[in-house]
């Protein structure tokens, strides 16, 4: 059985993203963490009471992103997630953007179950060049004793180009032998924007038992065509009132979402 049936206890499953708004430190950060907390509790009570089968808490709103997170937006997660806690009711994890060694370390600390980053390569974009360190995120993952957690891997960036010139599918092969991910995670160029559904074709052909989602851009519309190329998806910007980036999670969009997907699932 593959490990996300056994984790969210059907096929195909549907992760929705709890996107957090700028954080103390952050460029955008509004002034009120009461605020953060509200929008962050509305957005995940949205979400499963929609029925999806799993969320992730991410610091979508903090950019532009560090590569190491700043301690005082790293505390106010920490903070988020104590108040979101109790009301959990579906598998989660956690995520600092950009940064792969603060995903294992926040999900050490909140008790993530999984978390997802472009953990490999080298790129280039708005913020410059980035090199990510794989190498060192699976020692942390060992040293804090975080060999449960589910590392999902991005195969490519959003909105950043790869110095590595190598297809995708070369990539998605070397990160499974060389990392041994967990699940390989194809995205499009940016939030809201579907990969194609070749590439998801093609990954999901290489990749044996690891299991390959839909990073980004998955929605009503396309779901049928999304899941029937790979394992399942990571859903935002569907799920927000009249599907807008930075809106409030729109509880019956998430249940009209759910009961298409709940329709396609052969469980």
């Amino acid at each position: 059985m593959s490990w996300t049936k056994d984790m969210f206890k059907t096929s195909k499953p549907i992760i929705g993203l709890v996107h957090l708004d700028p954080l103390p430190g952050d460029p955008f950060y509004g002034g009120s963490m009461e605020e953060v907390v509200e929008n962050a509790k509305h957005n995940l009570l949205a979400l499963q009471n929609g029925g999806v089968d799993g969320v992730l808490i991410t610091n979508e709103f903090s950019g532009p992103f560090y590569t190491d997170t700043a301690k005082p937006a790293f505390g106010a997660m920490c903070r988020v997630f104590g108040e979101l806690k109790p009301l959990l009711t579906v598998p989660y994890g956690v995520e600092t953007i950009a940064d792969g060694e603060g995903c294992v370390e926040i999900s050490a600390s909140c008790d993530g179950m999984f978390t997802r980053c472009l953990f490999t390569g080298a790129w280039a974009g708005d913020t410059g060049l980035r090199q990510r360190n794989p190498a060192k995120t699976l020692r942390l993952r060992r040293e804090l004793r975080m060999d449960d957690l589910k590392l999902c891997y991005f195969v490519e960036g959003e909105g950043q180009t790869p110095m590595d010139k190598r297809t995708l599918v070369q990539k998605a092969k070397s990160i499974i032998s060389g990392c041994k991910a967990e699940m390989l995670v194809v995205a499009g160029p940016g939030p809201g924007r579907q990969p194609d559904v070749s590439s998801l074709v093609d990954v999901k052909a290489i990749a044996g038992d690891t299991p390959v989602f839909c990073g980004t851009g998955c929605n009503i519309n396309n779901v049928e065509d999304i899941l029937a190329a790979c394992d399942g998806a990571w859903v935002g910007s569907a799920f927000k009132k009249d599907g807008v980036f930075n809106a409030r999670i729109d509880e019956e969009r998430v249940k009209a979402f759910m009961d298409k997907v709940k329709a396609l699932r052969k469980d």
